[in-house]
């Protein structure tokens, strides 16, 4: 038994790798539900899994230079690497979620942030998506922040002022040409930064498309407002209460496309 202890392990930690790889990805083909693979199986079950099998290489490794065969040593640190890089992965999401606002709604415009068509929020309701928020009130006075920020300084923050202060960068899109060129630039733009579903809104002025991450395959929803002379960007997520910053980061994405689309 001793003697097979490495390969144990590493049998066990191939196993962990896949029970990761389905809780990551079961969701986004429809196996699992989001709340499934994420909360439970990632951030609940996961880590003592982890622990686990990182125990068992760690005493697969010992015996394999006491007792030996001593050429089985790589099994077992193998077998303790996959454990040891999961939990670095989860600390750097961590990480990542402590460096951004706790939000999921963010918006080049935080007076007047661009609204979502009547489909869109049908859908949304229908798919039991979390709600559009009011970017003026502070999270301790909206239901899904309110017991999460009790008592800390964000729960007197609002969507607009958080936004403000971490996504300084995001600005709206300034446009030359006529509004019927920019909308279809901007459609052009969620296109090649990969959204699906893009549609089209000449008389409101609104472009809309959906995006999908490549883990758990979250969805959100992109808004465009082009009006004025200016071009403003909305992205907001169906489900979760942070989106670790992602919602920002692919605004600037579509900036950048569309301005590239603009200068053609």
């Amino acid at each position: 038994m001793i003697a097979r202890l490495p390969r144990i392990s590493l049998w066990l930690a191939l196993a962990l790798l896949g029970y990761f790889l389905f809780a990551v990805f079961g969701p986004k083909f429809g196996l699992i539900d989001w709340k499934v693979g994420f909360l439970t199986m990632v951030v609940t079950v996961g880590p003592i899994l982890m622990g686990v099998v990182a125990l068992v290489a760690v005493i697969a490794l010992m015996m394999a230079f006491v007792k030996g065969p001593r050429d089985e040593w790589w099994k077992a640190a193998a077998a303790l690497a996959i454990p040891v890089a999961l939990f670095a992965g989860l600390l750097s999401v961590r990480a990542q979620g402590d460096a951004v606002p706790p939000i999921h709604d963010v918006a080049t415009d935080t007076t007047n942030p661009p609204e979502f068509s009547t489909e869109t929020l049908a859908m949304r309701e229908s798919f039991g998506a979390n709600p559009i928020d009011d970017y003026a009130t502070p999270l301790g006075q909206i239901e899904l922040w309110a017991e999460r920020t009790k008592g800390q300084p964000i729960a007197a923050k609002t969507h607009a002022e958080l936004i403000s202060e971490n996504y300084g960068d995001l600005k709206p899109i300034p446009y030359p040409g006529s509004d019927a060129d920019a909308l279809v630039a901007v459609a052009a733009a969620m296109e090649d930064i990969g959204l699906s579903d893009v549609r089209s809104d000449p008389d409101a002025g609104r472009v809309e498309g959906t995006a999908e991450t490549f883990a758990f395959g979250f969805k959100d929803d992109v808004v465009a407002r082009v009006t004025e002379g200016r071009i403003d960007m909305r992205s907001v997520s169906r489900v979760g209460v942070s989106d670790l910053g992602y919602n920002a980061a692919r605004l600037r994405e579509l900036s950048k496309a569309i301005n590239a689309r603009l200068g053609e």
